[in-house]
């Protein structure tokens, strides 16, 4: 087997997986739909390692595997780079897919849309790995609007639920928003470099730095700066920075497996991994850089402060999955891109780790989320314990797990920037370490730890299918294997990833051929890598570094108010309740975007149609239209058919004619005027 025919297995197995489950679900069966989806993402997994090892080897692609049509010198083709990047996002994906596809067996077993589900997993695989595979821009767009309409698909999984239905329709509109500059921004590039594939884009980048164009009459900008903002404005919406990271929270509406899978490990980093792909382009421009770097520090910081007050368990973990993103695009923003993507890989695994956890916690619980209903499930649920612990000590960047070589590398790397955004960057994440370690050890707490407030809960929870569990006093239970298989494996990567990767990811080859950065102008890569000294003693030395005693602080923090002092959460909230209803409004974002934006949009739609449309187009120009039909009724009497009334007029009209002619010269005979 050639590895061009490797390439392609990649993204067709789960292909071929997802139309059986989807077109043939009622004929395989439920059996069938998890077999053939499974095995489509484990060849793709065994694909990609293949790939893998052959890019190690030194062998990258990139070539067409599809012309799709030739316009003059343009040609919009299908085609694959594979290179470093590529390989290890490939991995990511089809690993972490993989595991939320064994454990959505057990969490959907008894859903009637079982097979549908299966499918749209899968299909969303095979999106994801076309995105982060393509050669071209074309492509990429292809991949960027598919996992969009799979997300869609997925948000509003059970459709007949109303919240659903408004999250999924929440999702798809914002992330029209980005998509439009990130479409416009595909246009430039286009318009004026004369190609989509990368490469020769990368190639003419450079004689373009000079290159201006008009945004508004007398307003000339930089072409390149423009470009990028454009991409990037895509990546907000794709990848939930604020102000375009209102769906996501809401997208929790869905199933908990497509919440690891597309909420944490793989879509919402499409954007990540596309900035650290432009590179070439963005090191070209410091605007768009710094620009990148203060929405990202914005994003790090302030959806922190939200995970703070969130009861349900899900939308804890939705709000860390926005800060996340928020630190690696302050990494892009720092030229650190390969940091970025490091943090992008380390984050898919810990996250995913949180999100399933929480998943197999709903199902001990009988579907209830809200956290103050839980409490005392740490003997009950020891290997959902076990896991949510290790995976929360990921996340805030505990010395030797995964998230602390990424998440401190992001910290080192907001030292060395010129930027003029770099020093809000710098604070808004030292901040942010300790507001990801109260939020999230607030939950753990609230969850495994305590007194048991199960058996008293004030109402019956609503489960995922809108039912009602009228079993309020219950005993929660650890769940079935095939849940806390996958959390057990991806526990193993969520500790030791970071540890053995990141020597050949950010001070090795692994990723120096794919990502361009200069140095001299971005300096945080190089002064990064003074301070290494190896895996090991950068654990150790975190143990006397401030991001740690910051993380350390939001633990015990967590502990006191929480299991020692519940009354200071209740004190502090009467106390600071103008700040708390600002964050239960999620700093109005959305009343903002339904009450302005909405609101505004409603009212243009209403005046183009009461005054364009009934009052110009109906009133004035089908008016003339029907004094026109009118005129034409009255002629249409003349034309009887009859030719002796055709000749009377003719010659009626002859007479008028030459009377007109002749009168100047009867009036001079009658009144003596000269004619």
């Amino acid at each position: 087997m050639t590895m061009q025919t490797v390439y392609l297995l990649v993204p067709l197995a789960p292909l071929f997986g997802a139309l059986v489950a989807g077109l043939f679900g009622r004929q395989v069966g439920r059996t069938g739909a998890h077999v053939v989806t499974i095995a489509g993402v484990a060849v793709s997994l065994a694909a990609s390692i293949c790939v893998f090892l052959d890019v190690m080897d030194g062998n990258t692609f990139n070539g067409t595997v599809y012309t799709w049509l030739t316009s003059g010198d343009i040609r919009l083709e299908i085609g694959f780079l594979i290179d470093s990047l590529t390989a290890t996002m490939m991995l990511v994906v089809t690993s972490v897919s993989l595991m939320v596809h064994i454990y959505t067996i057990g969490y959907m077993k008894d859903d009637p849309g079982y097979q549908r589900f299966f499918s749209y997993i899968s299909l969303f695989t095979f999106s994801m790995l076309m995105l982060v595979m393509s050669n071209n821009f074309l492509q990429l767009f292809f991949g960027w609007e598919a996992v969009g309409l799979v997300s869609y698909l997925l948000i509003g999984f059970w459709y007949k639920r109303p919240t659903a239905t408004y999250a999924n329709l929440k999702a798809f509109l914002v992330n029209r928003v980005g998509d439009f500059g990130f479409l416009l921004g595909i246009g430039l590039v286009l318009a004026f470099f004369g190609t989509l594939d990368y490469q020769q884009v990368f190639e003419r980048a450079p004689t373009m730095v000079d290159a201006r164009i008009e945004v508004f009459p007398g307003a000339s900008w930089s072409l390149v700066t423009v470009t990028c903002i454009l991409l990037f404005i895509g990546a907000m919406g794709k990848s939930a920075q604020f102000p375009l990271h209102v769906w996501l929270p809401d997208s929790m509406e869905g199933p908990t497996p497509i919440s690891a899978l597309i909420h944490a490990a793989t879509m919402v980093t499409a954007g990540i991994f596309m900035v650290a792909r432009m590179s070439p382009l963005f090191e070209l421009s410091d605007t768009a850089l710094n620009f990148v770097l203060v929405i990202g520090a914005i994003t790090a910081l302030f959806m922190g402060f939200l995970g703070i007050i969130q009861n349900d368990i899900k939308r804890v973990v939705a709000y860390s999955t926005l800060s996340q993103l928020g630190y690696m695009t302050v990494a892009l923003g720092l030229s650190a891109y390969s940091v970025a993507v490091f943090h992008l890989m380390t984050h898919a695994f810990f996250k995913a780790l949180l999100f399933l956890a929480a998943g197999s916690v709903i199902i001990g619980m009988h579907h209830d989320q809200d956290i103050r209903n839980m409490g005392g499930l740490r003997k009950h649920m020891k290997i959902t314990w076990l896991v949510s612990l290790l995976g929360s000590l990921a996340l805030i960047g505990t010395p030797f797990f995964a998230g602390f070589y990424s998440k401190d590398s992001i910290l080192i790397a907001s030292h060395h920037s010129a930027l003029p955004g770099a020093g809000f960057a710098m604070v808004a994440v030292y901040i942010g370490v300790f507001v990801t370690a109260f939020y999230s050890f607030r939950m753990y707490f609230l969850v495994f730890h305590g007194e048991e407030r199960f058996h008293h809960k004030p109402f019956p929870p609503e489960d995922d299918h809108g039912h009602h569990d009228d079993h309020g006093d219950h005993t929660p239970h650890e769940s079935p294997w095939v849940v806390t298989a996958p959390l057990l494996l991806l526990a193993i990567p969520s500790v030791l990833i970071g540890y053995m990767t990141i020597q050949p990811m950010l001070f090795g080859d692994l990723l120096k051929d794919a990502i361009v950065v200069d140095a001299a102008r971005h300096p945080a890569m190089t002064e990064l890598a003074a301070f290494f000294h190896g895996p090991l003693a950068m654990g150790l030395h975190g143990f006397v570094t401030l991001p740690f005693f910051l993380a350390l602080a939001g633990v015990v923090t967590a502990w006191w108010f929480y299991l020692k002092q519940p009354a200071i959460p209740a004190m502090l909230d009467a106390r600071l309740k103008p700040l708390r209803t600002v964050l239960e409004n999620k700093y109005y974002m959305d009343w903002f975007n339904e009450n302005v934006l909405s609101a505004g949009a409603r009212l243009l739609g209403t005046g183009l149609w009461k005054g364009g449309d009934q009052a110009v187009i109906d009133g004035t120009i089908n008016g003339s239209a029907a004094a026109v039909g009118g005129l034409a009724g009255i002629v249409r009497q003349f034309q009887t058919g009859r030719l002796y009334l055709y000749a009377l007029v003719m010659l009626l009209g002859i007479f008028g004619f030459l009377s007109w002619l002749l009168w100047p010269f009867v009036k001079a005979q009658l009144f003596g005027l000269a004619p």
